[in-house]
Parts: C-alpha cells; structure tokens; sequence
C-alpha cells in the first residue's frame, strides 16, 4: 500500500504531516495523504503564517469576520479554528480507527506565552474549549515554564502535545510531567493522550555549523550525526520512563504512552538525505511529523527498517566527542529554545501583518 502504510504497519510508527493549508482541504489533497497513510497532522504558527500569506483563500472569511468588528488578532484565531474543525474532521475516522491513538490535529497556543505558566494554561483551556474534539492536541511549548503547565493540564484531563523540545533533560521534565499528571486523575486514563515532540534536524544545522566554525578533521567527522544521536538517546529515554511499577499502575487505568514525536525532521542542508531524520529514527510506539515534501520523499524512497534502537553504544560516543570538542548539547539545546521561540513569534506577528493588511482594504 506504500511506504507510509508500511511505516506504521509493520514498524510502528505513525507518519503525520506537518502542514496545513486551507485549500487542501477543499481540494482533497488532505484526504488524499490520509489515504496514502498519513495518520495524523500538525500545525504552529509558521505554518499559519505561510498559508495565509501565499493564498487568498482565507480572503472572505477574513472580510466577514472584520466586517462583524473582530479586530486581527481575533480573526486571526478565528480563522485558524476554522482550518483545524475541518482537519479534525478529516482525521476522526483515524481517530476511530485507531482506538484514539492516531488521528489528532495539533494547534498550538500563541507564542507569547511560551515563559507564561499560568498563560499558557488558560489558553489551551480556551482552545479545548471552543475547539471541542476529542482527536484534538494542544501544543504547549516545553520550556521551563510549560512543563508544570502540561502536569497542570493533563490533570485536568486534557490531551496535549509537548512541543518544542531540543534536550534530553527537558525531555525527562516532560516526561515526568505526564506522568505526574495522570497520577493525579481517578479511574479510566484512556481519554488522555500526549506527545512529546523532540526537534531534530535543526539540532544537526547548529551544531554543524559549529563543527564548520573548529574545522579539525574530528569536527568535520562529526558532521550530521548529532541530532540522530540524541533522538535514539531520547528513545532509550522514553523505553526506561515508560516501564517498571510506576507505569504499571496507570497502564493498569488505560494510561496511554506518551508517545516520543520527531518533529523538524527535514533535510537543511542539501549534501544529507531528504529522508536523513526518517530513515534513521524508525521504531514502534512514536510518531514522525514530517512536511509535505519529505512525506513524498519518504513515500517514494525511503528506506523502511528499524533502526531507532540500533548503535545506542555510537550514539553516546557521539556526544562524548562533541562534548570534548567543548560542544554541550544541552547548551544548544537552551540556544534552539530561544531561537524557536523567537521564530514561532515572528512568524505570528506576520500572519497578524498580513490580515491587518488585507482587512484595511476592506475598510
């Protein structure tokens, strides 16, 4: 049935898409990837930005919504409601399907209150609330400050995606505060469900660039391995949470494992494989989001295997060796925290250009 259908069958693993655009769901190009396999779909604010900036599509809703006395900002969010019901439709049958473990559409709160605890948790209380889906995932960066809002939120039985991880003591913290959270619900777990999403390539743009900047025959060796490297580490991070008594008690209730999710998984730089940060992270219980055209890439020539638990033993010496090159990768980690952040706000704040523009044309 192709390889996106062979992904999740026969490895376990879920390919989503990582993208979204109105027309594509008038003109079943959505439809069209769920078919091929896709089985579930994310969007952030760059997304939004992009689709609203390059098409017109979201032209007459937006003149209507002005027209009512909704200012940008609020048409704005209106409007991408509108995008994620109609996405959430299209995947519930997955959703179905699956039993609640696929089929989930991904909507994240603003940036602006990626270091705002109690922000954040008001925000994704409203989003839950106006968008009332059970296939629905609330992104929640995984700063310091959102992870005490995700325990917050999965103990008020909220299904939430963690996003914007780039170390693996973040990702431990987050974690963690899934974990805590369903201790703190009573009886049946199985409505609660989470993902911890854990950037990849842009791990590998940052610290190549790095390794350019040393430019030892050691560094250039390291090139393109880093961040392959630390997501089979998150793994083996995720099999030793997710295991033991602790978990056994609330896999007893139903408790869903939070799911690792390999996100920023396209090829930057052009010398590495399109399908580099999918061929390499294939293993059973996780999910890859990957952009429309990594997803054909992949679904033309990718390469189906397990590899996610294999050269555990290599991927340390990765960072051992990156580390006395005086590369620490939770001090990267902390740099891509700040950059992501920044960009999700810029990226906001041009959607936001781009509506306040066309809605003065209609005033």
């Amino acid at each position: 049935m192709g390889r996106l259908h062979d992904l999740y069958d026969e490895y376990g693993q879920s390919p989503w898409l990582d993208n979204l655009r109105r027309g594509w769901m008038a003109s079943g190009e959505l439809q069209s990837w769920i078919d091929r396999g896709v089985r579930g779909l994310t969007s952030n604010p760059s997304i939004f930005a992009k689709a609203m900036s390059d098409s017109s599509d979201y032209d007459d809703q937006l003149e209507s919504l002005v027209r009512s006395g909704l200012d940008v900002t609020d048409a704005y969010w209106r409007l991408v409601v509108a995008d994620i019901n109609q996405a959430l439709d299209l995947l519930a049958p997955v959703h179905d399907a699956s039993g609640g473990e696929d089929g989930y559409v991904s909507v994240e709160v603003a940036p602006e209150l990626a270091h705002d605890e109690t922000g954040t948790v008001e925000a994704a209380r409203a989003l839950h609330g106006t968008i009332d889906a059970p296939n629905l995932f609330v992104k929640v960066p995984g700063t310091a400050e959102g992870v005490p809002a995700v325990q917050t939120l999965i103990s008020e039985q909220r299904s939430i995606n963690v996003t914007l991880i780039f170390s693996l003591e973040r990702y431990k913290a987050v974690m963690e505060a899934y974990i805590a959270g369903l201790e703190s619900v009573d009886g049946d777990l199985s409505h609660i469900s989470s993902v911890a999403s854990f950037f990849i390539s842009r791990v590998d743009v940052e610290i190549d660039r790095r390794l350019d900047e040393i430019g030892t025959d050691q560094a250039r060796a390291l090139k393109g391995k880093a961040a392959i490297a630390q997501g089979k580490l998150a793994y083996q991070l995720f099999l030793d949470t997710f295991a033991g008594d602790r978990w056994a008690a609330l896999s007893a209730r139903n408790a869903r494992l939070q799911r690792p999710l390999w996100a920023s998984t396209s090829t930057k730089d052009p010398a590495y494989s399109d399908t580099l940060y999918v061929d390499n992270l294939i293993g059973p219980n996780t999910v890859n989001t990957l952009p429309d055209d990594t997803l054909a890439a992949f679904d033309d020539h990718g390469s189906l295997s397990r590899t996610l638990d294999l050269d555990i033993d290599e991927a340390h010496q990765v960072v051992t060796d990156l580390a006395e090159l005086g590369i620490e990768l939770e001090e990267v980690a902390a740099t891509l925290e700040t950059e992501g952040v920044a960009g999700f706000a810029k990226s906001f704040d041009e959607a936001l250009d781009v509506l306040g523009s066309r809605a003065a044309e209609v005033n």
